[in-house]
């Protein structure tokens, strides 16, 4: 952790829906003005799209089924440890990108499945804020988690985790049925090994619960709406957070536990921005003090 270089870290799964959680916290550095380097966790991927498949293939042979990008040797999560560590100590460190698809292609001018070179974090932000699989990962060689001023869960229940991925995959990638069930099924023991105990470590989760139907998650034909659910917003350390306030902004919302508010789905991005804003300003107060 870090007072004058803080860090804030959102992490989920392949599909969990922290892109959107990673708009929400780009509207308050935007309206806050605050310099946000942005990281994302695809770029800490060790393989590129090509030798992921022959990573894959020979993993396989080895008779080893569980190869995933959610476990560690997909991934550099050493490098990562050090880019939070060096950043939290100097406000620096070396990061790069992952180009996704043809609109990536065009500006970085690359081809998509590839990553851009190494290079360094500008000498004049405000803080770092990564959005990815292992914001808050912890393993025998590594400790991501410590580093994080604010880290951010965010968690579908599992089935609309899965319909998301599945809707994803074969609407924007191109991926068949079967091929998503096998990623799924395939990842599953780095999923409860790995991702799964990182939302003990998190300071704040934000659980999407469904209130339609969703026990066959593979033949779902379409995503259940925001307004087709709650959302479970549970805090580590509830002393200091304005709950009457949050109740009376967030209309139809209610208090489940003492440390979790329920609120429409509708209302995920405007709690976003209720919660989150104190939070970052607070970051930059303790920055301006020190």
């Amino acid at each position: 952790m870090s007072v004058r270089h803080p860090i804030v870290a959102v992490t989920g799964s392949s599909g969990a829906g922290t892109t959107t959680v990673m708009k929400s916290f780009a509207h308050i550095f935007r309206r806050e003005k605050i310099n946000a380097q942005i990281i994302e966790g695809d770029a800490f991927h060790r393989y590129d799209r090509l030798d992921m498949r022959e990573a894959l293939r020979r993993s396989e042979q080895d008779g080893v089924r569980n190869f995933s990008h959610f476990g560690p040797d997909a991934n550099l999560l050493e490098e990562l440890e050090q880019l939070f560590s060096s950043y939290g100590a100097s406000g620096t460190g070396q990061f790069r990108r992952y180009v996704h698809d043809d609109a990536d292609a065009i500006v970085y001018k690359q081809d998509p499945g590839t990553f851009t070179p190494w290079q360094d974090i500008p000498p004049d932000t405000d803080m770092m804020f990564y959005e990815g699989l292992h914001g808050a990962a912890v393993t025998s060689k590594v400790d991501i988690a410590q580093h994080a001023d604010l880290l951010v869960g965010v968690v579908p229940i599992i089935n609309l985790e899965w319909i998301q991925k599945l809707h994803r995959d074969q609407t924007l990638r191109g991926y068949s049925h079967e091929a998503v069930v096998d990623t799924i099924l395939r990842r599953m023991p780095d999923y409860v090994n790995y991702i799964c105990p990182q939302f003990s470590r998190t300071h704040v989760n934000f659980q999407r619960v469904p209130t339609v139907d969703t026990s066959n998650p593979f033949t779902a034909r379409e995503i259940p709406q925001p307004d087709e659910s709650f959302v479970v917003i549970r805090f580590s350390k509830p002393k200091g957070i304005d709950f009457p306030y949050l109740l009376t902004m967030l209309h139809d919302s209610f208090m489940s536990r003492p440390n979790v508010i329920v609120v429409p789905g509708g209302k995920m991005g405007l709690a976003m921005q209720l919660i989150f804003t104190p939070m970052i300003l607070q970051l930059r107060d303790r920055q301006a003090r020190a």
